[in-house]
This record gives structure tokens, C-alpha cells and sequence, in this order.
């Protein structure tokens, strides 16, 4: 079989590692490789990030207006959507996850970067009513400087666009490391940063595992932001490679998020979202609703419904039209999840559901799995697999769900299913998250800021918040009396 040679771009140019070291990209559905991609040295990683600080202090990026900025990532938007397809079917074959999924969040990921367009020249500092005669004080917003943003294998174009968009719009320019998991589909992206027309070293893309390339970019001195997306592991190595370049951090990680059903709750599209939560995307998604809490009194009813709907999703081909549920991106997911189901039944809990793989398929499918776990003390119940799998505990009442959800280490992501309004804002304060969602989950816009607490990470990624969060505040101070400044050593 020959490969797809893909390379790394690096200064607007498209090179090899530097010492010619690559590695296999698998296409999960067949188990099988289809694509070499360079693994990056610490020189490669040196040489990207000197690009980009070369591009962002001194090329022409450094003169752009917002306004000029702001039409780039425009053009760099709608070549993503007319592009959708063929960045879906790229991802798709790297990764497993549905076709009709990727090509559709590509198409919309686009609106990300139309919002940062539109952000670009909206960003201002202010005047100061300071105490001073004679004094007149302003504040200025710049950019940081060089952005290194580690993106993982899923939701790809959404987890670089949020990083690429407000970096880019307020005069940043950013390296971006790949997944080494899937790294295909953001250097396919990576094609289109040139045909928008952003200068060369604006954007950077380096493939390669957490050693050297990892640590490499986020420890490097000319490094001003490290915007990391992934698993707390990782990120604690990141907290202590940024100690090297004091660079400002945010953490978005991984998820165990509630999902509460009040007995009042409409049960079909209770059990709708629920499914949406946790099989879309073969559950691989950070904000997955992993930890189904239904009360009492329709716990039974909503399983019945729920297991059926599990039993008939179509597993098989994520290119076909018709498959409801691909592959898991890596055969270490499956194993992960198979000893955890092992160590649950061993501590009481029973899978309703589920729980092996599916015949005539490839060994990283895996079947749609719903656990009840009456002990919340259970280890399967906070931690997080990154798979098809749904845990299920019964409540009494508010009370006692709000004790069980914020029973975590986890804090990304919640979904709260009732017809009481003043119930669902209770709700809402009281767990401890950063994003709630009521009577729908997995809602995303660029206008809507993203995030988590505890270990969920720290940070918010989309909304205009993020414009800021990609600049620093600058104080000028102005005399504008005509006065000679007084001697400091001599008194008047």
C-alpha cells in the first residue's frame, strides 16, 4: 500500500522533519495505515515559532490593521465552507468519526472565523478620569505575540478556529501543534492559510508527540500564550513546561458532565438529547453526557426507552449515509473502556446495555453501552473514557442530584431536562460547571464562550471575551502642562 506523504508547514513552506523522522496515521474503521506524517524535532520547533515571531514583530503582519486582518480571516471562513467536504472526509478517515458530522462542522465552523472577522477592529482601550492635574491617561489593547495552541485529535476545525480566530484578529501570530493521533486534517486545513492570503509565518502547523515537539513549543521562550486543549495529564506537564516562559495559559480538558432528568421533563426529548450526548460522535466529545441522573419516579420508563434507542443505532462505515455510529479514533480508547466496564461489574454496577464490541467490524468499534451504577462511588463513574458509554444513577430530588453531579472532578459541561422554569435556574447556579445547558445539550456559536472548572481546565475559549484574552493592556500616560517638571531634590 502507498501512503499519503503529508509534511508540516513551517514559515509558508511545506517541509519534512528536519532529520526525515516520520510516523503512520491509522484509519480506525479498517485498522490499517493510510498516511505518513513528519515527526517534528526541537530545531523544527524552533523553526516555527522563530517564524512567527518574525512574522508578528517585523513582516508584514506586523503592520496590518484590524480592519485588514479582519477581511483575511473572512476569506480564510468561507474557503472552510466551500472546502467542508473534503476537510470532512480527511477527518473522517483519520479519526473514524461520521462523514456527515465532520463535513457539517467544518461548513459551520466557518461562522467562528466570520466572528472573529467581524471582532478584529472592535476591540478598544479607554480613557481614564485620572486624579492628576494635567495628566492625560489612555489605555491601548496589543497583542501578546507568538500563540502556541495544542489541539487534539477531535472537533479539530472547532478547536483550532477558537484558537486561531481571536489570536489572528488581534494581531497574534500562532504555531499550532497537531494531534499525533490524527493530524491530517488540520494540515489539510493548513492549505487553505495561504490562499486567504495571510502571510507567510502567521500560522504554523507541527506534527509530532508530546516529546520533543509538546514540550518543545510550550516551554519555548519566544512562546507569549499557550492555548492547550486535552487531558489533565498532559496539561499539568504544560503547566510546568509555561514555568520556563512565564507564558499566559488556558487549559480547556476532558469531561464527566452531568445530564439531570426531572420527572417533569418532556421524556422524548429527554431521551433524544441523551442519546445526541453521549453516541454522537461515538461519545468522543469533551462535553459528552456521560453521567445520566434520572429521578425516581420515570428512572425505569426512560431507561426502557433509552436502552431501545441504544439497541437500534447502525454501527459500521463512517463514510456511509447510513451509519449512525462509527469507529473509536484509537485502539487504546477501546482497551480503556473494556477494563473499566470490567473493574465497574466487579464493584456492582450492571451494564444494561452494551458493553463489547460489535461482530464484522474492526477492533476500535465498540457497542453503544449504558451502565447502572447504584453506587456513586463506583470508579467508571467520574472517570472519563472518551467512548459510547453512559452511566446511569437515580435521584430523589433536587437535593440529592445536585450532591451526586457536583460529586466530581470534572466540571466542563452540564444538561438539566425540566419544565420548571424557576427549578432549571436553581439548577443552573448550583452546578458547578462552565457550561449549562437546559432542555438541549451540545448548543455551540462562536458567540457563546466555552470552558470549564476544576479539572476541566481554566480559561474561555470563543465569545468576545476571547479578543481580550489574545491582547494586554497597555497604560500611556501624557503631561500635557507646559510646566517644567520640579526637581525631586530640591523642594519648592
Amino acid at each position: 500500500m502507498t501512503l499519503e506523504a503529508y509534511r508540516m508547514l513551517i514559515d509558508g513552506q511545506w517541509v519534512d522533519a528536519g532529520d526525515g523522522g516520520c510516523f503512520q496515521s491509522m484509519d480506525p474503521s479498517s485498522n490499517q495505515p493510510w498516511a505518513t506524517v513528519p515527526e517534528a524535532t526541537e530545531a523544527d520547533v524552533n523553526a516555527a515559532v522563530e517564524a512567527a515571531h518574525r512574522a508578528q514583530t517585523s513582516g508584514p503582519w506586523a503592520s496590518t490593521t484590524p480592519s485588514q486582518r479582519g477581511k483575511l480571516l473572512g476569506k480564510l471562513g468561507d474557503l472552510l465552507a466551500a472546502h467542508s467536504e473534503h476537510l470532512g472526509r480527511i477527518e473522517t478517515r483519520d479519526t473514524g468519526k461520521m462523514f456527515k458530522e465532520t463535513a457539517w462542522q467544518a461548513k459551520y465552523i466557518a461562522e467562528y472565523f466570520h466572528f472573529f472577522a467581524g471582532a478584529a477592529d472592535k476591540i478598544s482601550g479607554e480613557t481614564l478620569p485620572i486624579d492628576k492635574p494635567d495628566m492625560f491617561v489612555f489605555t491601548d489593547r496589543e497583542p501578546l505575540g507568538v500563540v502556541a495552541a495544542v489541539i487534539p485529535w477531535n472537533s479539530q476545525m472547532f478547536l483550532s478556529a477558537v484558537k486561531i480566530g481571536p489570536a489572528l484578529a488581534a494581531g497574534n501570530t500562532i504555531v499550532l501543534k497537531a494531534s499525533e493521533e490524527a493530524s491530517t486534517p488540520l494540515l489539510e486545513f493548513g492549505k487553505l492559510v495561504a490562499q486567504a492570503g495571510i502571510p507567510d509565518g502567521v500560522v504554523n502547523i507541527v506534527t509530532g508527540h508530546a516529546e520533543p515537539c509538546g514540550r518543545a513549543l510550550t516551554s519555548h521562550p519566544l512562546v507569549a500564550r499557550v492555548a492547550f486543549t486535552g487531558g489533565p495529564k498532559a496539561a499539568a506537564h504544560v503547566i510546568r513546561n509555561t514555568a520556563n516562559n512565564y507564558a499566559a495559559l488556558s487549559l480547556e480538558l476532558g469531561g464527566k458532565s452531568p445530564f439531570i432528568v426531572f420527572d417533569d421533563a418532556n421524556l422524548e426529548s429527554a431521551v433524544n438529547g441523551s442519546v445526541a450526548g453521549i453516541f454522537g460522535a461515538s461519545g468522543q466529545s469533551c462535553v459528552a453526557g456521560s453521567r445520566l441522573f434520572v429521578q425516581e419516579g420515570i428512572a425505569d420508563a426512560f431507561l426502557e426507552r433509552m436502552i431501545a434507542t441504544a439497541q437500534g443505532i447502525r454501527i459500521g462505515d463512517p463514510m456511509a449515509e447510513e451509519t449512525e455510529m462509527g469507529p473509536l479514533c484509537t485502539r487504546a480508547q477501546v482497551s480503556h473502556i473494556q477494563q473499566q466496564i470490567k473493574t465497574a461489574i466487579a464493584q456492582g454496577g450492571a451494564v444494561l446495555t452494551g458493553g463489547a464490541q460489535p461482530d464484522g467490524l474492526s477492533d476500535q468499534y465498540f457497542q453503544p453501552t449504558i451502565i447502572e451504577a447504584p453506587d456513586p462511588s463506583l470508579e467508571i463513574v467520574d472517570t472519563e473514557l472518551f467512548g459510547p458509554v453512559l452511566t446511569v444513577q437515580r435521584f430523589r430530588d433536587e437535593a440529592h442530584v445536585l450532591e451526586l453531579a457536583n460529586q466530581s472532578e470534572h466540571g466542563l459541561a452540564a444538561g438539566i431536562f425540566t419544565r420548571d422554569s424557576a427549578r432549571s435556574v436553581r439548577m443552573a447556579k448550583r452546578i458547578r460547571a462552565g457550561i449549562v445547558w437546559v432542555n438541549t445539550y451540545r448548543a455551540i456559536s462562536p458567540i457563546a464562550a466555552f470552558g470549564g472548572e476544576k479539572m476541566s481546565g481554566y480559561g474561555r475559549e470563543a465569545g468576545m471575551q476571547a479578543m481580550y484574552d489574545y491582547t494586554r493592556p497597555k497604560t500611556v500616560w501624557m503631561n500635557l502642562s507646559d510646566e517644567p517638571l520640579s526637581s525631586p531634590f530640591q523642594p519648592r
